[in-house]
């Protein structure tokens, strides 16, 4: 029978309940157990995909196209399983379904109430989930914290399903902040109280507290918390913070916390292998070099708007054994030639990601300019091979007026367009080319070296694609077309061969990456920027 473990959390949002969550999954994975996890998001947007980067952060991408919150890209990269539309449950999706099911006339007649309507299909997304995954263990993240009006049915919902599978079968934990003042010398334990009184109030009484804090927890906190909150002394884990969050897992594995959650789901202990992964944290905490790589974007201001393309420049650079560096630039600022110079004269490789709209594209074109006639690493993500393309074309190929007709509908050489399937489409939401599709590569290019396969399949989010009408007149230009889908109609990959690394491929590559697995285009890319660097040392 499935296990299920509920991650709330209180005080304060960003608290790291998704860390949390994805480090309890692999420490279950590690014994050997089967996980699957699910994020419960109470806002009422059906998906994160029409949100802004700003609002919200990275839109994470799955296999089988869905549009979900970033905290699924940290659920698969620490237990490096591939999930799906069935693991992002929002408010908006929960009530359209409802909404559907009552003009349809499917509760036939009934007064349609929060109770037990919505609640019974949040509780039906549990058993879908369990249904195609039949794990061991089933987590469940509810977003936002406890007392957020929003977030009521979810945690009502929680409330029904743990009396409905019994004791032994379902598990509460809260996550809390434990507030250090330094007037007094203190951490508090009383915004944790109180978080917990709310969470009772609501009819749920946790198991066990996860506490957040920058010191480490007293054992006479620890006390009072058990004590008040009602909760075991074992069952009080302290989660410091970290330098990264790869040494998060490991930390809980010394509070035996995985072997708690065993305990109260009534499951026997096992012993957990994480030889690979204390290998991987010695590696993060012991490199033996450092390089400095770009990210060229518009949304620089907020790093979670990237994070998965943070994350895969981090496990190249620890497949490589060198701590990377991340320099931000706002790609409004390499407007000027003389300051796009400036900016990159420090960096050792260049990546421009993916985005949406004109603000910046100037500026991008410039990096990548630079990042071309100055034979600096590069690598282009959907959007950023677009710029790499309309680049090369006005810059090399003779193609001055070249653009893409999303930034100009009147192009003199529209090199980038609207996909044929995206012309006649209505509507934002999930009506892009999303998730994975197969790309063939062709071989003796840089793509094909380092993949070491014909045929991939990668993870994409775009309506706009290179113009085939185009594409022989690039690569008379000297442009290679490394990877097509597999008609030949798509451009999913070019590279210019004579450079060291200049790469760009119109899927997301960073959904792929995985901490022990780099992606092969990241890892292509810091070899490339390693090499460069030992040969002019």
């Amino acid at each position: 029978m499935t296990k299920y473990i509920f991650i709330t959390g209180g005080v304060v949002s960003s608290l790291g309940k998704g860390i949390i969550g994805a480090s309890l999954g692999k420490l279950l994975r590690a014994r050997g157990f089967s996980v699957a996890i699910q994020k419960f998001d109470p806002y009422i947007n059906v998906d994160p995909g029409t949100m802004s980067p700003f609002q919200h952060g990275e839109v994470f991408v799955t296999d089988d196209g869905a549009e979900t919150d970033l905290d699924l890209g940290h659920y698969e990269r620490f237990i490096d399983t591939n999930f799906s539309q069935i693991s992002n449950v929002t408010s908006g999706s929960v009530y359209q379904t409802v909404i559907q099911k009552e003009r349809r006339g499917d509760y036939l007649g009934a007064t349609v109430q929060v109770i037990p309507h919505i609640t019974n299909e949040i509780k039906s997304r549990l058993v879908k989930a369990q249904k195609h995954f039949k794990p061991d263990f089933q987590i469940i993240e509810i977003g936002g914290t406890i007392g957020d009006i929003e977030g009521l049915p979810f945690i009502e919902s929680i409330r029904q399903f743990k009396t409905e599978v019994g004791i032994g079968n379902a598990i509460n934990i809260h996550c809390t902040l434990l507030p250090y003042l330094p007037t007094s010398g203190e951490l508090k334990t009383k915004p944790s109280q109180h978080s917990v009184n709310v969470l009772r109030s609501y009819g749920l009484q946790p198991e066990i507290l996860v506490c957040r804090t920058s010191k480490p927890i007293p054992k006479t906190e620890k006390d009072k918390l058990a004590l008040f909150c009602s909760v075991s002394k074992e069952a009080v884990i302290e989660c410091r913070d970290m330098k990264s969050i790869y040494e998060v897992p490991l930390a809980l594995e010394e509070q035996n916390f995985a072997d708690v959650v065993l305990k109260l789901l009534q499951v026997p202990e096992r012993k957990a292998d994480l030889d690979g992964w204390r290998e991987l944290v010695d590696k993060i905490n012991h490199p033996k070099g450092n390089v400095k790589i770009a990210i060229a974007g518009k949304y620089t201001k907020l790093s979670d708007a990237y994070i998965s393309v943070v994350e895969s420049i981090k496990h190249a650079g620890y497949a490589d054994n060198v701590k990377t560096e991340i320099k931000w630039i706002n790609s409004e600022e390499c407007l000027d030639g003389g300051k796009c110079k400036e900016l990159l004269a420090d960096v050792d490789g260049v990546i421009v990601p993916g985005g949406f709209g004109i603000r910046g594209i100037e500026g991008k074109l410039n990096v990548i300019k630079y990042a071309r006639e100055n034979n600096i690493p590069f690598l282009g993500i959907c959007l950023g091979m677009q710029c790499a393309v309309i680049e090369y074309a006005r810059n090399v190929a003779g193609l001055k007026g070249a653009n893409s007709t999303e930034f100009d509908e009147n192009a003199q050489y529209p090199v980038i367009d609207l996909m044929i399937e995206q012309k006649n489409i209505k509507g934002y939401g999930g009506t892009m080319r999303l998730g994975a599709y197969d790309c063939h590569l062709k071989k003796g290019t840089k793509a094909h070296e380092v993949y070491g396969a014909n045929k991939i399949s990668e993870r994409h989010r775009h309506r706009y694609e290179v113009n085939t009408d185009y594409i022989e007149q690039l690569k008379k230009a000297g442009l290679v077309f490394s990877g097509m889908s597999p008609d030949g109609m798509l451009s999913e990959i070019v590279e210019l061969p004579d450079l060291d690394w200049f790469v760009a491929c119109q899927f997301h590559p960073e959904f792929k990456s995985r901490p022990e697995r780099p992606h092969p285009l990241f890892k292509g890319l810091i070899d490339a920027v390693i090499k460069q660097k030992s040969t002019k040392s």
